[in-house]
């Protein structure tokens, strides 16, 4: 894993680092036995398509300036949300993740690996999107293919601010998604900035970064209420 770090990303891991993503692997290993936290179970596929892809979002980040804050939608076991932490350990981390034995194991994986300021909500990113508490406080929003773009804009733009960042995770479709979710966008605050490409190891699939600022405040009737974004996602 620290070669492929190094050479993708320009990112050099210290012993401390490596040990919390060997760490990290041999739990999810462990609760993979007993629960179904995520089709991927080798070693060396969590190392790449865990691990590796998670922290590729440090490639829409300007150098030098990484967020204070950042909420991960959608998590799962954690990505990209806790690979991001234990590179950028200052960083205020929220993780959202309905399913409640993924929330546990992100509250477990944290609570193992010493993190803080780590946050897991066991809630519907609606019902978090319209929380006072959560609504446009964050620097950066991050979702790894968790649902069509246009479903996926309205649960991230509401949650960052003005001058804040969203960074959306997706396969090949991505720059035709991008185009046709274009006016969606806009609609909920946000322009393009850009789409990075990906390359990772032994993964033929493409992959994307899909990079918005947040430019203008997300109107306050979205997010919709709970099922309404993924039922009827917006058009235009």
């Amino acid at each position: 894993m620290a070669e492929n770090t190094r050479q993708i990303l320009g990112l050099q891991l210290t012993p401390e680092q490596l040990a919390a993503f060997e760490r990290y692997k041999k739990e999810l290993i462990e609760w993979n036995n007993r629960f179904n936290l995520t089709a991927i179970r080798d070693e060396n596929g969590i190392e790449i398509k865990h691990f590796l892809d998670s922290l590729t979002c440090i490639l829409a980040f300007e150098p030098g300036n990484p967020p204070r804050s950042l909420i991960d939608v959608g998590t799962g076991a954690g990505f990209p949300g806790i690979p991001l932490k234990l590179i950028y350990p200052h960083l205020r981390l929220t993780l959202v993740e309905s399913i409640q034995k993924k929330a546990g194991f992100c509250e477990h994986i944290a609570d193992t690996l010493g993190l803080r300021q780590v946050t897991v909500l066991a809630e519907r990113a609606e019902e978090v999107g319209q929380d006072s508490k959560h609504r446009e406080a964050y620097d950066v929003a991050t979702a790894r293919a968790v649902a069509p773009m246009p479903t996926l804009v309205e649960y991230l733009l509401p949650l960052v601010h003005v001058g804040g960042m969203v960074i959306m995770q997706k396969g090949e479709n991505a720059p035709a998604e991008t185009q046709q979710s274009e006016k969606v966008i806009a609609r909920l605050g946000g322009r393009l900035r850009k789409i990075i490409p990906i390359s990772l190891p032994l993964v033929v699939e493409d992959r994307y970064l899909v990079v918005l600022d947040k430019v203008a405040q997300t109107p306050s009737a979205y997010p919709r209420r709970t099922g309404v974004p993924a039922k009827q996602p917006l058009l235009d």
